[in-house]
């Protein structure tokens, strides 16, 4: 029979998945610290007796980590090492049912938008005034900032908008307190995510309004860099590449996965483009912007994608030579729109194109990386491991991109502050510096 920890009451927030998880999980946490709840993220120590785990649901291996990490905390509440624990996020929000007659040792489910219930169960109130109010988990130098929620898209392999709903806005003057707060507390970059920025205030001001969020934003006191993440190719407001141009703290930096370059394939993706649009598009980025690094994700080995349409999407790559790339192999996802079609491309071709695109990738970004050295840059500076400090370039995103390595044997650098950086080497996806 079960025993009760002996643990004090402390609620261990665990997040699984993207910034947008890390985001809600900051959110939760603030709240909690509103209701006097002792709360902490990812403990080491894992000494909290009640467990929130926020899911991730969006592919195959995603799903797996969820689940995993479920039934690793549901043995330690059988084994009585902690006393409770709850599931909320993405794979909770799609498969709730299936969750709770799986895997009943649960005390409960929330979704994605059950954030009130979540804290109910809990023992705390939903604090409505709580404006931008959160508990950041990132470095204390920079956030993530959600202007939006959900995504209206119809892309044929996406299960987000099930998990997520439709797209919802948040208003520009709640974007303003919430930045302005974290300046207060020392944050210097603002990293902007959404499931589409590009579609940002369309439902609420009626028209793409993200150029007229980065020219509030820019006018907060304290913040040095804005970076836009996840924006969609079609209907991309252009206006947004003349604010990027003029305005010093937007830097010149745009993630936009473009999934494929095939028109066939994109239209079975529902993405709305085709090779041509896409081509004129990131022309139209490149001429307004000449110093823009462009972050995109592909899709390898979605239905149809035969040898041939493959050495399209190969030959695009070589020729494109993006700053920075990733690669997802294609995860057959029900109750999407081509979970109807067949899932014909083996598994082991999908992850061999994964390896062969990012095979070339690595070999433009280190030859993008040497024209690099003997520049100086500034950086910012995120960690310090061992014997180095890691550091970015405006051109570079946390975890994702690139790293600025100096050496902490020969340098003293502060976390957390802008340092001038000279390039004195530079490999496929870092570069070595030493400051000015």
């Amino acid at each position: 029979m079960r025993t009760k920890s002996t643990k004090q009451n402390k609620i261990n927030v665990i997040t699984l998945g993207c910034s947008k998880n890390s985001y809600d999980s900051e959110v939760l946490m603030g709240q909690l610290k509103a209701n006097n709840k002792e709360v902490v993220h990812e403990d080491s120590n894992d000494d909290g007796n009640i467990v929130v785990i926020n899911t991730c649901g969006f592919i195959g291996k995603a799903k797996e980590e969820s689940i995993n990490t479920i039934l690793h905390y549901a043995q330690k509440k059988e084994a009585g090492e902690i006393d409770k624990v709850f599931v909320t996020g993405c794979l909770s929000e799609r498969y709730k049912p299936d969750l709770e007659k799986e895997i009943p040792d649960i005390d409960a489910y929330f979704g994605t938008h059950d954030l009130p219930n979540l804290l109910k169960a809990l023992e705390a109130d939903y604090k409505h005034e709580l404006l931008g109010e959160r508990v950041t988990t990132t470095p204390k130098h920079y956030a993530y900032l959600k202007i939006a929620e959900g995504c209206d898209r119809p892309c044929s392999f996406c299960a987000i908008p099930l998990m997520r709903g439709k797209h919802r806005s948040t208003p520009i003057k709640d974007l303003l307190i919430e930045a302005t707060k974290l300046a207060e507390q020392g944050i210097k970059e603002l990293i902007l995510i959404a499931q589409d920025l590009t579609y940002y205030g369309l439902d609420i001001y009626k028209k793409r309004a993200l150029a007229d969020l980065l020219k509030e934003l820019v006018k907060v006191e304290g913040i040095e860099w804005i970076r836009l993440h996840y924006a969609f190719p079609t209907g991309f407001p252009l206006e947004v590449l003349e604010v990027m141009k003029n305005e010093a703290k937007i830097c010149n930096y745009l993630d936009i996965p473009l999934q494929h370059i095939n028109t066939r394939l994109l239209t079975s993706m529902r993405r709305g483009t085709t090779r041509e649009k896409t081509m004129k598009l990131l022309r139209q980025f490149r001429g307004a912007v000449p110093n823009m690094a462009i972050r995109t994700t592909l899709i390898v080995g979605y239905p149809g994608e035969t040898e041939e349409i493959f050495k399209e999407l190969k030959d695009w790559v070589k020729a494109m030579r993006f700053d920075r790339l990733g690669v997802f192999a294609y995860s057959h996802e029900e109750n999407t729109h081509a979970y109807t079609l067949e899932d014909d491309v083996p598994e082991e071709v999908k992850e061999q194109r994964v390896a062969e695109i990012m095979e070339i990738q690595s070999q433009i970004s280190f030859e993008l990386n040497q024209e690099k050295v003997g520049n100086t840059y500034k950086c910012i500076f995120d960690r310090k491991e061992g014997n180095y400090f890691f550091g970015r370039t405006e051109f570079d995103s946390p975890d994702v991109d690139n790293d600025v390595i100096v050496d902490a044997t020969k340098h003293y650098l502060q976390i957390g502050k802008f340092v001038d950086i000279k390039i004195i080497s530079a490999g496929d996806f870092d570069l070595n510096g030493e400051p000015v």
